[in-house]
């Protein structure tokens, strides 16, 4: 997450011209080359000498492709602003008072979950904390839960809940880790990360071998059976070597003389922690074995910086696959090989670096099939003047190509600090549209880099399908309502929050409120929503594939909500299916390979769809 500064050109110099009237023609030609060879070596020496310009710096930003202006007719769907009106009532905790560490520019994830099995969505929110030096260390800001009673109000449900603990927390994943069938939660922190079984109403923290180390710092979590015995194995992403002593001899500025947040190229990388699930409440960290430890061949350094990591199966073959967002190094495409082996072939894929074969400010991510094909997309996002990353399938699932340009969403997303990356059909047309939550790092940004802002608006891309030359088409923000409203943005989440069936956001910001946005769409588009229930440990069907067939059209969509930065979505599947009434077949290819179809699901409903016996 580095900024550029390039130094300014075009210095110019005048001419000194000579009296010829007065000395001779040699004379002065002597003179003038004389003069000119000083006037060289003065502009020499004083360009090498100058002082530090005290203007702000000027963004040089790279070329990038002119958005194509599209003669379809975007929808018109409005976000209105429900946070205060649905009882969410979290404020954020940096911890920053002015040492300007690097954790406190992150944020913190969110995690939508059905707690008590009741149905209804409930969520929770991630928070971090003072510091120990800190004079306000007594105070004990804790994380935050908050449930649901399907109607879109919340109610804050956090004392007495086991959840109310105080930690630097980063982000969260909840899964029935422990196959009794209901949902635990776990925090990725600075420190020891946390892990709570519900034990219904309560969650109690277990020692289950998922603390990691004391001094890590742990971002993204993914829980997946990898090795398809039933029950839930995870990954946990860990960011960067970090302490506060390593962070203050940095002494980073932004203008040479203020402190600033320092990049994350200036700290070393760290191995991320993988965890096979024993089946009897335990984890044992098998990382190594495992074959996910990657270093740098030339210095031995760990080579991840994890922020963002989705779980898939681009090439079908039953065993769920790891891509890694990493910021300011390659990104990572674990291939699992089956057996709890792992190969990293992210590079030979195309995955690993930009268009132009550098590394990306790599933060949130995502998967989608967005085509309604067998193409699949790889959307990254990633730091300001970086346009947003988005790899396709190349016709077979070991080839990608970042086709950002071709898309139609590098020019919109180059200037912005994108974090929270999400697919999701937000106007139940039955194309998979695209939303990225952005904001800067540094508060006064705007001095040293005229072209950013703290607060940015989120983005929101329509999916134009065959109607357009570019797949992806800018929404305007003037018709979005509230989702154009500039925030410190971080993590991006979805949910049916209100059961009207289409999809309602969460935005989590730093240090602030969090932004709870209603889908106020009145389309007329009907829709189909699934829960998938399995059998075993794994009730939660988390890796299950879902093919819905509407008039010879196929849409699909896995059960895999741990997603996007820090966050989590909702675990039922949304399905748009624009003016189509009816479904002509569903098949659910399960997490243990077995194939379900399904016929005669009515539209506009949410189906229990539990595997067959």
């Amino acid at each position: 997450m580095s900024d550029q500064h390039r130094p300014e050109e075009g210095i110019e110099y005048e001419e000194v011209s000579t009296d010829d009237t007065v000395i001779g023609q040699a004379f002065k030609v002597s003179m003038i080359v004389i003069g000119a060879l000083a006037a060289l070596a003065l502009g020499a020496w004083w360009w090498f000498n100058r002082p530090e310009e005290v203007v702000p710096a000027q963004v040089v930003t790279p070329d990038a492709p002119r958005a194509i202006r599209s003669e379809v007719k975007v929808p018109v769907v409005a976000f209105t602003d429900v946070t205060a009106a649905s009882g969410l009532d979290f404020v954020h905790q940096n911890g920053a008072e002015g040492e300007k560490l690097l954790p406190e520019t992150m944020g913190g994830g969110s995690a939508f979950f059905d707690r008590d099995g009741d149905g209804d969505v409930d969520l929770l929110l991630v928070n971090g904390c003072f510091w120990p030096h800190s004079a306000r260390a007594s105070e004990k800001p804790t994380q935050a839960l908050y449930d649901g009673d399907g109607r879109g109000k919340f109610a804050n449900a956090t004392a007495g809940s086991g959840l109310d603990a105080t930690f630097y927390g980063m982000g969260a994943a909840c899964a029935d880790a422990d196959g009794d069938g209901d949902a635990d939660a776990f925090f990725t922190a600075v420190g020891p990360n946390h892990y709570f079984e519900n034990e219904g109403p309560r969650f109690a923290e277990r020692d289950a071998g998922l603390a990691g180390a004391e001094d890590a710092w742990s971002t993204c979590a993914c829980f997946f059976d990898a090795d398809r015995d039933g029950d839930l194995d995870l990954y946990v992403g860990n960011y960067v070597r970090w302490s506060r002593a390593i962070d203050l001899e940095v002494a980073f500025t932004l203008d040479g003389t203020n402190r600033a947040y320092g990049p994350p190229t200036t700290f070393e990388g760290a191995q991320p922690y993988f965890y096979r699930n024993e089946g009897d409440g335990r984890f044992t960290d098998v990382t190594e074995a495992a074959g996910l430890r990657i270093v740098n061949p030339a210095t031995g350094v760990p080579s991840g910086k994890a922020l963002g990591v989705r779980a898939c199966d681009p090439d079908l073959d039953g065993d769920l696959d790891l891509i890694v967002a990493n910021d300011t190094v390659a990104n990572f495409f674990y291939r699992n090989e089956g057996a709890l082996e792992f190969t990293e072939k992210a590079a030979a894929m195309g995955l690993a670096f930009d268009k132009n074969g550098r590394p990306t400010g790599a933060m949130g991510i995502d998967v989608a099939w967005f085509r309604n094909d067998d193409a699949i997309a790889v959307a990254i996002g990633n730091f300001s003047n970086e346009p947003t990353s988005f790899y396709v399938t190349q016709g077979r699932a070991s080839l990608w190509l970042d086709e950002a340009i071709t898309s139609g969403i590098a020019a919109s997303t180059q200037k912005f600090l994108k974090f929270g990356t999400l697919f999701l059909d937000y106007d139940l047309d039955g194309r998979v549209d695209f939303l990225q939550c952005n904001g800067h790092l540094e508060e006064e940004i705007h001095k040293v880099q005229i072209s950013q802002t703290y607060e940015q608006s989120a983005q929101l891309f329509w999916n134009a399908g065959d109607e357009a030359q570019r797949p992806y088409v800018e929404v305007d923000s003037k018709t979005t309502g509230d989702l154009a409203r500039p925030i410190v943005g971080r993590g991006s989440a979805s949910a049916d929050l209100d059961g009207d069936g289409d999809l309602d956001l969460l935005l989590t910001q730093s240090g602030r409120k969090p932004l709870l946005l209603r889908n106020d769409q009145a389309l007329g588009h009907h829709w189909l929503r699934l829960l998938l229930v399995g059998r075993g440990a794994n009730q939660e069907a988390i890796g299950a594939r879902v093919e819905v067939h509407v008039a010879g059209v196929k849409r699909c969509q896995d059960v895999m909500p741990f997603k996007s930065y820090l966050s989590q979505v909702e675990r039922a599947l949304t399905f748009g299916l624009g003016s189509a009434s009816q479904v002509d077949q569903v098949v659910v290819h399960w997490p243990d390979g077995t194939q379900q179809e399904l016929t005669g699901l009515a539209a506009d409903k949410l189906h229990r769809v539990e595997q067959a016996q």
